[in-house]
């Protein structure tokens, strides 16, 4: 149970409400900010604007997977307000007080650190990666078949990281009967790659990997898939970034060749929300159970 802890949720896409909901049920005690337009509140959850929150009080901060932009702004899937976290707020926080994200940016990096209060990401645990990665993989699936007018089974795919992501979309589309080949650039990862009965390439290689290709995926969060890499496949070639944005495309020249890239980076948000916050929520309130004992233990 979290019965006594005081967080606050603040914006976020669908998922959120799943982690809402789970922290609820705990008897965890929620301002909701960046949530005035959701209609069901459950008991112990109160919506709030920013301004109005005693942060003197709150015990940890759960941002939506993308965390904050790099002027602080928060995505309000369920508002029009506009939210914006400052070391400021931070610094009116308990020193004990947690703030959660999926990922992080220098921004939130730097406001964490000057006020000194602790950072977790999410998404930098294998385990929320993995379960993670099987809505993505779903969610990819569907982008191929509504944006080809070819079956993924025997058609050409070119899978760019060996990541968690990377891994379980290349077997996916192995599975579903594509030619499936991956480009890494760790010898372990070569390896691993073979070992999967796919086709291995090193990314230095990329620009000879992609004159065949019918789906390029990428899931490396840098410009990989550049100017003079698009400019080597065919104009039928389906790009799917699911890179955290801005991606590793060069967007404007795939769009300036006729080929078409789609940035994707929160497809399970998207495709699976209640799945995907129930991954959320689950290892939230991992974090947040032990996060009270130790402190239980340090009084």
């Amino acid at each position: 149970m979290l019965t006594g802890l005081q967080i606050a949720v603040i914006g976020g896409d669908a998922r959120q409400l799943e982690v809402i909901r789970k922290l609820a049920e705990l008897d965890a005690r929620l301002s909701l900010i960046g949530f005035e337009q959701l209609d069901h509140v459950f008991s112990g959850v109160y919506k709030e604007k920013i301004n109005e929150v005693n942060f003197s009080e709150i015990d940890a901060i759960i941002l939506p997977v993308p965390g904050t932009n790099q002027e602080g702004e928060v995505d309000t899937i369920f508002s029009n307000e506009e939210v914006i976290l400052t070391e400021d707020i931070l610094l009116k926080t308990p020193t004990h007080c947690t703030i959660y994200s999926g990922i992080s940016n220098s921004y939130l990096d730097h406001i964490t650190k000057k006020a000194n209060r602790k950072l977790v990401k999410l998404f930098e645990r294998d385990d929320v990666a993995i379960y993670n990665s099987i809505p993505t993989v779903e969610g990819t699936i569907m982008m191929a078949i509504q944006h080809t007018e070819f079956t993924i089974h025997g058609s050409t795919v070119a899978v760019l990281g060996l990541g968690r992501v990377g891994m379980s979309v290349a077997r996916a589309f192995h599975h579903l009967g594509a030619k499936v080949k991956v480009g890494a650039r760790k010898t372990e990862h070569i390896a691993r790659i073979q070992e999967m009965g796919l086709q291995p390439f090193h990314l230095n290689d990329l620009g000879n990997e992609v004159k065949d290709l019918d789906i390029c995926i990428n899931t490396i969060p840098h410009l990989i898939v550049n100017a003079a890499i698009i400019q080597k496949m065919p104009t039928q070639t389906l790009i799917i970034d699911l890179a955290s944005k801005p991606g590793g495309t060069d967007f404007r020249y795939a769009e300036k060749r006729g080929i078409k890239a789609l940035l994707a980076p929160s497809l399970p948000g998207i495709v699976a929300p209640k799945s995907a916050g129930q991954i959320l929520g689950n290892v939230l309130v991992q974090l947040l159970d032990e996060d009270v004992i130790k402190r239980k233990e340090s009084l």
